[in-house]
């Protein structure tokens, strides 16, 4: 699944991105938390960087994501190296099935699953202690990204939005006088 592809309410289309506001509410943070994050590198906005005063970051979908999982991680007590770690992981595989990975960890180290058999191995070896199921989070973000206005990137200043729910498309139709 490619991200510009995933999604039947079309969350993650070629150009559509999220404002730093947006991106917070969907993924559950603060906004000091998302600009310390983007300032840091663990997670950048790959649609749009904020290039001075009065420019916006827009973040996509697989950022929204991904900003939701270290959130998660964090939360349990991974330390902060660890969990780079193991964005730099996600951001190196893509999005290729990433939908299907779960996420597991014994408190110090993060492990990739990519089937039950591998969740069984590492428990039977004594780790893990939880698990992400990245493809539950994909769909949380989904869900809420679904009452989310979007933007795209070409239209920086404008309104911009294209709402993915009828109350948002009824509400620009409205507004533009059609």
């Amino acid at each position: 699944m490619s991200e510009n592809s995933q999604g039947a309410a079309g969350f993650t289309r070629d150009g559509a991105g999220y404002r730093g506001a947006i991106a917070c509410s969907a993924a559950g943070i603060s906004y000091r938390q998302l600009d310390y994050w983007a300032r840091t590198g663990l997670v950048e906005p790959s649609i749009r960087t904020a290039s001075g005063s009065g420019t916006s970051r827009l973040y996509s979908f697989r950022d929204i994501l991904v900003l939701k999982i270290v959130k998660r991680l964090l939360d349990t007590g991974i330390s902060l190296q660890n969990v780079r770690s193991a964005v730099d992981h996600l951001r190196a595989r893509g999005t290729q099935d990433l939908a299907t990975l779960t996420l597991m960890s014994d408190g110090a180290s993060i492990y990739e699953c990519a089937s039950a058999d591998d969740v069984i191995d590492l428990l039977a070896g004594g780790q893990g202690v939880f698990g992400i199921a990245i493809g539950t989070v994909w769909r949380e973000v989904e869900g809420t990204l679904a009452q989310l206005p979007s933007e795209s990137n070409e239209q920086e200043g404008a309104t911009g939005f294209t709402g993915s729910d009828e109350l948002s498309l009824h509400r620009i139709r409205r507004e533009r006088g059609a």
